[in-house]
């Protein structure tokens, strides 16, 4: 596997470990539709929270969440849609990003509560 790979994979696993210990159940993660994925779902308060996650072993080029671009928002709006459909789900949807820096053994997270809302436009 990649490196890069590897940073993602532990950042996702550092965010699920810390949805878990703010109390956050843990309804799926690498939850995909065709081509679309979602790091993870979970419920937390009344809400679905969808869940983007960034991980990078430096801030040098800028924060992890600047990555989520409007593409990457549209594609975790389509891909938590078909989830709702598929699930049934009724609570409110929220969508969040957990930015995660992992540089030599210090790890920095920052959780970004309604990082974004869909629009008509999406």
């Amino acid at each position: 596997m990649a490196e890069h790979n590897e940073l993602g994979t532990t950042g996702e696993k550092i965010a699920e470990n810390f949805l878990k210990e703010k109390g956050y159940e843990i309804l799926a993660t690498n939850w995909r539709f065709g081509a679309d994925e979602i790091d993870i779902i979970a419920k937390n308060n009344g809400f679905l929270v969808i869940v983007e996650v960034k991980t990078r072993s430096t801030n040098a080029f800028g924060e992890p969440e600047i990555a989520v671009t409007k593409q990457k928002q549209r594609f975790l709006i389509r891909a938590s849609q078909q989830y709702i459909i598929q699930k049934d789900i009724n609570e409110e949807c929220r969508f969040d990003i957990i930015s995660i820096i992992i540089k030599n053994a210090k790890t920095t997270i920052h959780h970004i509560e309604d990082a974004f809302y869909p629009s008509i436009s999406y």
